[in-house]
């Protein structure tokens, strides 16, 4: 198991240095530049699509507004609160820098691939609209690629598992057990009780509570960490100025802080970015393409806003916390860290909003990923292959709720790293298509 442990290691290392972290945001550069900036130009007119997609505007199964709420409940989780901390332990405050350049030019990936989802999905055999990376790999470059498409299925299938399931219910149980000595088996069941009823109702019924629950705990955790700002308004200046100044200045131990050079900045920043918003993993583009839409390019706009809200907003508001409240040098990390920093700005209230707030969050996340595991499981089985896999989705959450994931998590992120690369390959090939659906788009309604 050692010998297995240290071989996973060294993948894990491979795929995600720097070839991977340039690959991704060598890609979005690419997207951003070969749309002229349009994801930043056009973020107002992705609002108010937004706000228009509360009903449905076309053909598919659940609203534009429920499809980037899925595609949130899977994103908004552990990264935003344990990432961030992480991010900043290991590579101080210039790594939050690097995570809004990651979000930025996320922005053009998360838009491309949803584009190319709605472009290229299908309906499958029960009548549902089914689409992703696999699906514009098989019909968008033809099927000489189909195995591509396979390899992006096969690998979304088995890391939903570790990073969408055994781990969220892992990171529940752990919280809950640490502020209220509540038993992992108890969490794990009541975890796998809730899941299972959302589940009967399949993406409908998750997109349902997704666009209930995603909202509500996205707006009280951003009240919490709001009220702390304002408290703290005097601090603002000299947190950013941390955040400008150590993105490219190596900063020296101080505290409970070990120091940092500016490549850990980077390193950590980018990757704790697309580990939290997932900007060219492929999986938000599964659930962007069911929604009912007319236009692939008006439901790109709707998707683009995951990355803003996840990291501009939510991962900023996080960091920003870290900083002023000091707790950034305690020589705590994770979800720790997050938690010391708000009890320190809220003293008696701060801890609970990070523990309910993971809690939740980490909760939603066991459900966008089913939709995304699922997905997999149908392209590569068929629509059989639906009612086994929910069962073993439910089963394995108590599992992973009492389990030492170390190697789980090892296994699962390092799958998740290789289902980027299907994808980033297809969004490279299939960018001109992009390009062209969003001149045409635009220049029909100017």
């Amino acid at each position: 198991m050692e010998t297995i442990t240290e071989w996973v290691n060294a993948v894990n290392g491979v795929v995600w240095g720097w070839p991977m972290l340039i690959l991704i945001l060598g890609t979005g550069l690419y997207l951003m530049v070969r749309l002229a900036f349009m994801p930043v130009r056009r973020l107002g007119y992705g609002f108010r699509m937004l706000w228009a997609g509360r009903k449905q505007t076309g053909e598919g199964d659940i609203t534009p507004f429920n499809a980037l709420m899925t595609s949130l409940s899977a994103t908004i989780g552990t990264g935003n609160i344990a990432g961030v901390a992480t991010a900043i332990f290991l590579g101080g405050p210039g790594a939050l820098f690097w995570m809004w350049c990651t979000a930025l030019v996320g922005m053009a990936t998360k838009y491309s691939e949803a584009v190319l989802a709605v472009r290229f999905r299908e309906v499958d055999e029960a009548g549902n609209h089914v689409g992703g990376p696999m699906y514009y790999i098989k019909n968008g470059l033809g099927s000489k690629w189909t195995w591509l498409g396979t390899a992006f299925a096969v690998f979304g299938l088995f890391a939903g598992f570790g990073i969408g399931n055994m781990v969220q219910a892992n990171s529940v149980a752990d919280v809950l057990n640490t502020s209220f000595k509540i038993s992992p088996w108890v969490t794990g069941g009541v975890m796998a009780v809730l899941v299972a009823l959302v589940l009967i109702g399949g993406i409908r019924r998750i997109a349902e509570v997704a666009g209930h629950l995603v909202p509500i705990m996205a707006v009280a955790y951003l009240t919490g960490g709001l009220i702390i700002l304002a408290s703290n308004l005097t601090a603002i200046p000299q947190a950013l100025g941390l955040v400008f100044t150590y993105a490219f200045t190596p900063i020296a131990a101080g505290g409970g802080f070990a120091g940092a050079a500016v490549w850990a900045a980077i390193r950590f920043g980018v990757a704790r970015g697309i580990f939290s918003n997932e900007a060219g993993l492929g999986s938000a583009p599964i659930a962007h393409a069911a929604a009912a839409t007319d236009d692939p390019v008006r439901q790109g706009t709707v998707a683009m806003l995951g990355t803003f809200i996840d990291t501009l907003v939510i991962c900023t508001l996080t960091g920003l916390v870290i900083l002023v409240s000091g707790a950034w040098t305690s020589g705590k990390t994770g979800a720790a860290l997050s938690s010391l920093a708000f009890e320190t700005a809220l003293p008696g209230f701060g801890g609970y909003v990070v523990t309910f707030g993971l809690a939740v969050f980490a909760f939603t996340t066991a459900l966008g990923w089913s939709v995304y595991g699922e997905k997999c499981a149908e392209y590569l089985f068929g629509v059989r292959a639906i009612t086994p896999f929910r069962l073993v989705w439910v089963l394995a959450l108590p599992v992973g709720a009492v389990a030492k994931l170390s190697f789980i998590w090892l296994v699962a992120d390092t799958l998740n790293a290789l289902m980027a690369i299907p994808n980033l390959v297809a969004l490279l090939l299939l960018s001109p298509v992009v390009v062209e659906l969003s001149r045409a788009y635009f220049s029909r309604r100017e």
